[in-house]
């Protein structure tokens, strides 16, 4: 089994203690969480082992001569860890750097992210990746404080959200930073760019009759595997103008989950963070073809870029 998304190894661990027979490579690009993991799992010895990197990196780079492997586990939230201990800014309570990079050492902050974005993009992101309806007032807020100092913390950066939203809003179920915080979060670490590049990969590395899961807490995140999912159960994806089949004309994957899991209100209750996730699975049927897998075959209207990130970013 690939845990492609390993964090603190909570269900490498249910896996594990589950099947005695099992053994998991558990995939995380956040070195510290991954260091809790392998104290974690050291009871368990070699039955796991750990890459220590981006998802993409490892199943593009996926060894021909290495075992496929049998059952593959996204789990694209954010673990408590980045909230309450690694100290990167994930949560808009606490007087923190203001981060958000899950691997430290690569790419932009969020403190770059927003004392640099032109206003108009960073509304967009916000729009776009946190659902933000108040996006344009918000990235206005946010420039006009920048404008007067560097904003490097992120209890700054709620403050700044806090006083930019209507009152009404203000006193909503969630704080009016949540959104915002949400959306910076998925651009600095390319959640949304990562996830299309990552899907084909993992399903031409999976054995056939395999299982691959993955549990989103977004709705870009589950369109996006939704439609991945629907393209591998068709029969034919080719366009009707195609005069002849080149996708393979057969199925290449058995829907698992017509409709996807959700937690229901006692496990809500247990796990609060659990309330928006949702579970896909498909059972491998056979290879797809090139042709199935091209991003553009699946993407289509849920395209990730289209307000100016990709050129941001």
């Amino acid at each position: 089994m690939v845990d492609a998304t390993l964090g603190e190894g909570g269900h490498t661990e249910a896996f594990l203690q589950r099947y005695p027979q099992l053994h998991i490579i558990g995939v995380d690009a956040d070195t510290e969480i991954q260091a809790k993991a392998k104290k974690r799992l050291a009871p368990f010895g070699e039955r796991v082992c750990f890459y220590s990197g981006w998802f993409t990196d490892f199943y593009h780079s996926y060894p021909e001569n290495m075992a496929r492997p049998d059952i593959e586990l996204f789990d694209l939230g954010i673990s408590v860890f980045h909230y309450e201990e690694s100290r990167r800014g994930f949560s808009f309570r606490r007087d923190e750097p203001l981060d958000m990079r899950l691997c430290s050492t690569e790419g932009r902050s969020a403190e770059d992210m927003v004392n640099s974005l032109p206003e108009q993009a960073l509304a967009d992101i916000l729009y776009r990746y946190g659902e933000e309806r108040c996006s344009r007032r918000v990235a206005h807020a946010i420039v006009q404080a920048r404008a007067k100092s560097r904003i490097v913390l992120a209890s700054e950066l709620a403050e700044i959200i806090y006083e930019s939203v209507p009152a009404a809003y203000r006193h909503g179920s969630i704080h009016p930073a949540t959104k915002t915080f949400q959306a910076l979060r998925i651009a600095v670490n390319r959640e949304l760019e990562r996830l299309p590049q990552v899907l084909p990969d993992a399903f031409s590395a999976l054995e056939t009759g395999g299982l691959l899961g993955v549990i989103t807490f977004h709705s870009l995140e589950d369109r996006l595997v939704k439609n991945f999912f629907r393209v591998l159960g068709k029969s034919c994806v080719c366009p009707p103008e195609q005069p002849v089949c080149v996708c393979g004309g057969k199925p290449c994957a058995e829907i698992l989950t017509r409709k996807p899991v959700v937690p229901g209100a006692a496990e809500i209750q247990r796990n609060s963070p659990s309330r928006s996730a949702k579970l896909r699975v498909i059972k491998k049927i056979c290879d797809a073809s090139p042709y199935r897998l091209n991003v553009k075959r699946w993407v289509g209207e849920s395209a990730v870029f289209g307000v100016g990130e990709r050129e941001v970013l």
